[in-house]
């Protein structure tokens, strides 16, 4: 039993809550085991407990003090001894930008229904399917949207990416994200991020036939909270909303494997013990989660309907002022309240491309088709907008306050066009009729004033 779950299990045996450390881009400390953490030092000549002390750096040492980024971690062994002669491995379904496009699909608006559940055991990295890259992982920018499905833990198993961080989004069964800094229990309607470089490992929770989601890998600038300009100091994604865990090793000395991201490609190393074996940390490069519901949407409360970036749950920038790497963009439950206005999300042409996916619920602009665990994809300057029965349904209904409510969509969108992988476009839930939902959408111009 590793040491969380010692702390987890009360004296009847009951499973308690794990713990967190709340707000956004804070410099914690946290031990597990009393006097584990160094005080005013970071590298004592001996630490405590027999532990090792060492950095991990997530931005360059010389970074400005807003965007520096690092932790200490007092770990049982050195992270040198959980590496070793690696051999390559191969994840034919995880791709990478840039890839060569192997598909003949044609250019167009897309989208999916979920991706069926195995019938054979796999884990988290097994499931992970890439649908879409862009970008150059090379030159650190860009991204992959990939979808997942598993039925089987990490036992074992251990994993970092050196590519880019991992944003997980869990639509169907809730999994436990143990990584070197401690245990997060992530549901559908939560997310979790690991830092680029952290080892982790994801376990199942509850029952379920599958455990399924999606995942934003992030090659560029990490994910950050976006200005609020205008809005002020408060709603959007508030700061104290955002998680992170307490300390938590798994001291564990059995045969374990850990595997790399790196470049695209893939290796393993044989070591004789758990990774995850940090007994004590303080920084501000961090996992974390955080619970969807807890965003406060702010809109139009008169007329018209703004700008869905106003949705920005986090961003991560470009260099570009203005224009994203990657937004992770939400449409939550809220009230529809603005006069004489079309209400949905508006027809549109767009220089980012948008990956969006559906954790429960219906979204307000497609009145069928687009289900919980499916996905659409409209790239770059290709129209898209609300089908006809939600057009017809919008434009023609009573305009009394409405609450939009049972309902949890996203968006990871990017400012590169994003590349189809072969598997997404030769996947059997692929919808062949996509495009008709706007069949019907017909002229209505007869050139006589007059609202038609």
């Amino acid at each position: 039993m590793d040491q969380a779950d010692k702390r987890r299990t009360g004296a009847a045996g009951e499973e308690q809550a794990l713990a967190y450390m709340p707000g956004f881009g804070n410099d914690f400390e946290t031990e597990s085991l009393p006097g584990a953490l160094p005080q005013g030092q970071n590298s004592p000549q001996k630490c405590n407990y027999g532990l090792y002390a060492e950095q991990l750096s997530g931005s360059p040492f010389t970074a400005p003090r807003g965007t520096n980024e690092r932790s200490w971690l007092y770990r049982i062994r050195a992270s040198v001894r959980h590496t070793g002669r690696f051999t390559k491995v191969d994840y034919p379904h995880w791709k990478t930008a840039p890839h060569v496009v192997e598909n003949s699909l044609a250019l167009g608006q897309l989208r999916w229904n979920p991706l069926p559940v195995p019938t054979e055991e796999q884990n988290f990295l097994q499931g992970i399917r890439t649908i879409t890259t862009a970008g150059d992982v090379l030159t650190q920018v860009g991204m992959a949207a990939h979808a997942y499905v598993f039925n089987a833990d990490m036992v074992d198993d251990y994993f970092f990416n050196a590519d880019g961080e991992l944003l997980i989004v869990p639509e169907m069964g809730a999994i436990q994200v143990f990584t070197e800094l401690g245990k997060m229990d992530v549901a559908p309607s939560e997310i979790c991020l690991v830092p680029r470089g952290t080892v982790f490992k994801v376990t199942r929770l509850g029952e379920e036939r599958a455990w399924r989601g999606y995942i934003c890998e992030n090659y560029g600038a990490k994910f950050t909270l976006p200005d609020r300009g205008p809005i002020g100091a408060n709603c959007l994604a508030n700061p104290r909303d955002f998680k992170t865990p307490v300390a938590a090793y798994e001291d564990k000395e059995t045969p374990c494997r850990v595997q790399v991201k790196w470049c695209g490609s893939f290796h393993t190393v044989e070591i004789g013990h758990s990774p995850l074996d940090v007994v004590a940390w303080h920084g501000n490069y961090v996992p974390y989660k955080y619970d969807l519901k807890t965003f406060s949407p702010v809109g139009a409360i008169l007329f018209d309907h703004p700008d869905p970036s106003i949705f920005t749950v986090l961003t991560a920038p470009s260099g570009e002022e203005g224009t994203a790497n990657v937004d992770f963009v939400l449409f939550p439950p809220r009230w529809l309240v603005a006069e004489h206005t079309f209400r949905p999300p508006w027809y549109h042409r767009n220089i980012m491309s948008e990956f969006m996916g559906l954790i429960y619920g219906r979204y307000d602009a497609k009145e069928e088709g687009f289900v919980p665990g499916g996905m659409s994809l409209h790239n770059m300057m290709l129209a898209h907008g609300p089908d006809f029965s939600g057009f017809e349904k919008a434009s023609n209904g009573e305009l009394k306050p409405v609450k939009l409510d049972n309902t949890m969509a996203f968006m990871f969108e990017t400012r590169f066009p994003q590349q189809l992988t072969k598997f997404a476009a030769e996947l059997d839930t692929l919808q062949d009729d996509y495009i008709d939902c706007w069949t019907g959408l017909d002229r209505k111009f007869d050139g006589t004033p007059g609202i038609k």
